[in-house]
Parts: C-alpha cells; structure tokens; sequence
C-alpha cells in the first residue's frame, strides 16, 4: 500500500497482539478504521458534512493504544498530498487495502468509513456543497410479512 501506512500497521498490531492491551469488544479491523480516521482527519476534506469534518476516535482505542500513539500521529501527519482528488484516491484505497484482510463480520466499521468518504467522493465530483443530511431508512432486501 504505502511504506509509512505499512509501518503504522505494523506498530499497532505488535502492540494490540499483547492481549492485555485491547479492550472490551476489540477487533483486529478496530485498527485499520482509527488510522483510517486519523487519516480522513489529516486530510481535512472540503466536501465533508459539516458534522463529519473530523471523526472522533474511541476513547476505548485511544486509552489502550499506548505511547505509539503520538508515533503514529507524527507519521500520518508526514503524508503530504495536496491534491484533494488524490486524498480521496489514497483513502479509498487505503480502505479496499485494509477490508481485504478482513471477513464481512469484521467490517462495519470500515464499511462506515467507505460510505462516508464515497459520498465526499461525489460531492466532489459532481462539485456538490451539502446542503442539509438526510437520513433514508435502507430498503429491506427481503420481505417481511411482520413488517405489513
């Protein structure tokens, strides 16, 4: 993927393998999200919903994620890209990188994440400003006579 993304990887595996350190409900996926997050939040993207210009990390990660934490941060923050197309190419794939490893129960997180950014992606493209979020309940793929 990326020799510094690589690297971030590989730090916070080796420190969360110690099972002492997760916490409850941890996932080895919780990883690829947060710094999926940190990255997001580095990049600081224009088209954002203005209620997602940053993501908040868990306070679970981030009190279990030990002295590597301000590492990680100095690593992100030397990913320089000025293009704001290619920080969302770079996320993107950064994010496919990352659900490859990972079973369909694994990914909610970064399924969120995805969403989320391709919609940045569209805005974007289609040289969109968010006018207001609307929240549209998913369609249900089978019918449910309970539901009628």
């Amino acid at each position: 993927m990326n020799e510094t993304i690589d690297n971030i990887l590989r730090i916070w595996h080796e420190h969360f393998s110690d099972e002492s350190r997760q916490y409850t409900e941890f996932e080895d996926s919780d990883i690829e999200y947060f710094v999926g997050c940190m990255l997001y939040n580095h990049f600081a993207f224009s088209k954002a919903v203005d209620t997602m210009k940053t993501i908040d990390l868990s306070y679970d990660f981030l009190s279990s994620c030990g002295d590597e934490y301000d590492e990680i941060k100095l690593l992100v923050q030397s990913i320089k890209i000025n293009d704001e197309l290619e920080k969302i190419d770079f996320l993107q794939h950064y994010l496919e990188s990352a659900k490859s490893k990972y079973t369909k129960s694994e990914l909610y997180l970064l399924d969120r994440l995805q969403n989320h950014l391709n919609g940045i992606r569209e805005r974007f493209e289609n040289d969109e400003e968010v006018k207001k979020v609307e929240f549209n309940l998913p369609q249900p793929k089978v019918s449910n006579p309970l539901l009628r």
